[in-house]
């Protein structure tokens, strides 16, 4: 999302905000039925994000009601990594 003049900013002057919540490994129904949770593939991915867990669905919507809340007025074109740190 580009911040800079090509950014639309009649959209702004609507009020209208646009962010990102981009997710590292989170434990969902989708992961256990993929095989992702419990196994290696698990182990690795702790073993790379420095907070030491897996994601869970409330990380995520801790970040989501952040982003719809007036705490977060002075962010638009942002993508918010909700990762425990991996990269």
């Amino acid at each position: 999302m580009p911040s800079h003049a090509g950014w639309p900013r009649s959209w702004v002057r609507k009020k209208i905000r646009v962010n990102a919540i981009a997710p590292g490994e989170v434990e969902t129904e989708g992961t256990h039925s993929a095989g992702l949770i419990g196994g290696d593939f698990e182990k690795a991915m702790i073993a790379r994000t420095p907070l030491g867990r897996i994601g869970q669905p409330d990380d995520i919507a801790r970040v989501a009601v952040f982003l719809a809340s007036d705490d977060s007025a002075w962010l638009t074109g942002e993508r918010l990594m909700a990762s425990g740190g991996y990269r």
